[in-house]
């Protein structure tokens, strides 16, 4: 009777045992997967950029000489016409000089002369000219010889060479004449290059940065100043090739400088290279920054977030949950009244761990996270619901990073 009743119980044990286990196997194995909502989606770019002026100007010296001064370092502020520098300049000053006396002995000794050469020779030739006439006269009355008048004649001619070249000295002396105008060009010259002594900013701006140190030999073609024209500033940032599909001028960013993490600033994408680096397979994107924040400076580190997408309304799943994805299309494990279904769909905006879905899916669908390989579409299983892909509550935009 007790062996009986122990029997009975081991019995019963088993018979609940296999209805258990039966009971689990119609209901399905449960597997981990939460409840699509609809949300706001912001895809972006997310990359490390740096400040820098829109341009920049390289100034050296266009003569060689050594440098006297220096008048300007790092950081200092210049205008257009500020000195920067001054080289040594003994042997251009030396032609200045030259030029200077040239031109003022030409205009007050070599012209005056000229003209007092030339009114002698004009005296000579009048006198001249009324012997000749004269001896004429008395060569037509018979009354001197053939001799005489050709000494006349002969002395009349030499006196009108000497006028006409006293007078073309004069003219090539006089005011405004080529002689003069010749003189003044070697003066304009040697005060030009006297001028190139002096090497002075010829933009608005800041200067970066100096190789010019007193003593130091400045050349043509040495950079001795680097100045950032003030104006537009821009962030220079390279970014992997693959996100180019995605970039299009005019986007707008979001940049925080490394050194100001608490001051984020705005940007826009102004320029997309129109090559690809092949060593390095990126591409390089310039954003334009207006206005300037007071605290940026060349060459800062910025993190820069591109916004390249939005939509207000989204289906977002993560992307461990889908499969089999091919360009736009892919295939997602939903829960239909108790049953995995495989389903496909479309995608939109696509991100590092979040992907829109534009078609094939509907708010308040339950997806499937983890499936095992042996799940057949049909099967009954059970949702251990997870963390959605955005908190229901608070709707926060989540962005979705591209690397």
């Amino acid at each position: 009777m007790k062996y009986s009743r122990y029997f009975f119980v081991a019995i019963c044990l088993i018979i609940g045992i296999f209805a258990w286990i039966l009971m689990q196997k119609v209901r399905g194995p449960t597997l981990p997967g939460y409840q699509v909502i609809e949300q706001t989606l912001v895809q972006t770019v997310v990359a490390t950029g740096r400040i820098a002026a829109v341009s920049r100007a390289q100034v050296s010296s266009p003569v060689t000489g050594v440098i006297l001064e220096r008048r300007v370092g790092e950081g200092d502020s210049v205008k257009p016409g500020n000195v920067l520098a001054i080289l040594r300049a003994d042997d251009l000053e030396a032609g200045l000089r030259e030029a200077e006396a040239a031109l003022t002995q030409l205009q007050q000794t070599s012209r005056p002369q000229a003209q007092a050469s030339l009114r002698e020779a004009q005296s000579r030739l009048a006198q001249a000219s009324r012997e000749a006439n004269r001896r004429r006269d008395l060569f037509r009355q018979r009354m001197i010889t053939n001799e005489s008048m050709e000494q006349a004649v002969q002395i009349e001619t030499a006196a009108r060479t000497a006028f006409e070249q006293a007078q073309f000295i004069a003219n090539s002396l006089a005011t405004g004449s080529s002689g003069e105008t010749a003189a003044r060009a070697r003066l304009a010259n040697a005060k030009a290059q006297l001028a190139k002594t002096t090497i002075r900013a010829e933009v608005d701006g800041t200067v970066l940065t100096r190789n010019a140190e007193p003593g130091d030999l400045a050349q043509p073609g040495r950079v001795l100043f680097e100045i950032a024209r003030s104006g537009d500033t821009e962030v220079l940032m390279p970014l992997d090739e693959k996100n180019l599909e995605v970039l299009a001028i005019g986007q707008a960013a979001t940049c925080i400088a490394d050194a100001f993490p608490s001051r984020p600033f705005s940007a826009k994408v102004s320029f997309i290279a129109p090559g690809v680096d092949a060593q390095r397979g990126t591409i390089d994107i310039r954003l334009s920054v207006t206005p300037v924040p007071d605290f940026v400076r060349q060459g800062m580190t910025v993190s820069v977030n591109v916004e390249t997408g939005r939509r207000d309304r989204a289906l977002v799943v993560t992307n461990d949950a889908l499969n089999q994805i091919n360009g736009a299309n892919a295939k997602l494990w939903i829960v239909e009244n108790g049953r995995a279904v495989q389903r496909n769909v479309k995608l939109g905006l696509r991100g590092l761990t979040q992907t829109e879905v534009t078609t094939g899916l509907r708010a308040r669908d339950w997806v499937l996270t983890t499936v095992p390989t042996t799940l057949v579409d049909g099967d009954r299983v059970r949702v251990k619901a997870t963390s959605s892909s955005v908190d229901p509550a608070t709707r926060k935009e989540l962005p979705v990073k591209l690397d």
